[in-house]
């Protein structure tokens, strides 16, 4: 787990850092940075998509996992129900960071395969590398939306600490298909936050991550289908 400890570290302390600088700045240099922020992620999001969509081996899949997500996510007023939590710490846009902010640091291979590796290997490679660049996208999410993105570093704890824990059963079913399908989708759902930050639209980006657990259903019965085939 230092991995992991050591990455929510980080991201606390770039949320401190970010969040003093956001203090002494005049508001139309928020403002930019505003736009600034929502260019790079939705720059992030079209990286991530474009990368991995020549490797996909179901071209239509992450279309099936955003619509049938994306109705589960409705169903169950993940929007509301976050933005209702988060009103109770902060008031402005903080649900908006903290949103982007989950997506940025949670989906990812760095942020999968990393502990993964570190229960089964001892190997920290992957979460120090990760803990870097997550350190400096906090010190930037948070001057744009102030300290409340150090809350970010809970999900992070609680998504790493699952895959190490549980690094034993799921280490078979995380293969190169199925990352590349969840990057795929969080790349939709990353670029979905952006334009959400430069007010081109407002989408519901937490009513769509439900999206994400599609492929994971999808190719885990498919594998389970294809071993009891061979048996």
């Amino acid at each position: 787990m230092l991995g992991t400890i050591v990455n929510v570290v980080l991201i606390i302390v770039g949320s401190v850092i970010g969040s003093i600088f956001k203090r002494g700045m005049k508001e139309s240099y928020q403002d930019i940075l505003m736009q600034g922020m929502g260019l790079a992620v939705t720059a992030l999001g079209v990286f991530s998509i474009s990368k991995h969509m020549g490797n996909s081996q179901y071209p239509v899949l992450f279309i099936v996992s955003l619509a049938v997500g994306s109705i589960v996510g409705e169903k169950l007023d993940m929007e509301s129900r976050f933005k209702n939590l988060v009103s109770r710490i902060s008031k402005g846009n903080l649900a908006e960071g903290l949103s982007t902010a989950v997506l940025l640091f949670c989906i990812g291979t760095l942020s999968i395969v990393g502990p993964i590796e570190s229960a089964l290997n001892g190997n920290q490679t992957y979460l120090f590398t990760n803990a870097i660049l997550d350190l400096i996208t906090s010190m930037v999410l948070a001057a744009t939306f102030g300290i409340g993105i150090a809350l970010s570093a809970i999900v992070l704890f609680c998504w790493q600490g699952f895959f190490y824990m549980a690094a034993g059963y799921v280490a078979d079913f995380i293969t190169p298909e199925l990352l590349t399908e969840i990057s795929i989708i969080g790349g939709v759902l990353i670029l979905s936050s952006g334009l959400s930050i430069l007010g081109v639209k407002k989408f519901k980006t937490m009513n769509l991550i439900p999206a994400l657990l599609f492929p994971v259903v999808y190719l885990t019965v498919k594998s389970l289908i294809a071993r009891l085939l061979q048996m």
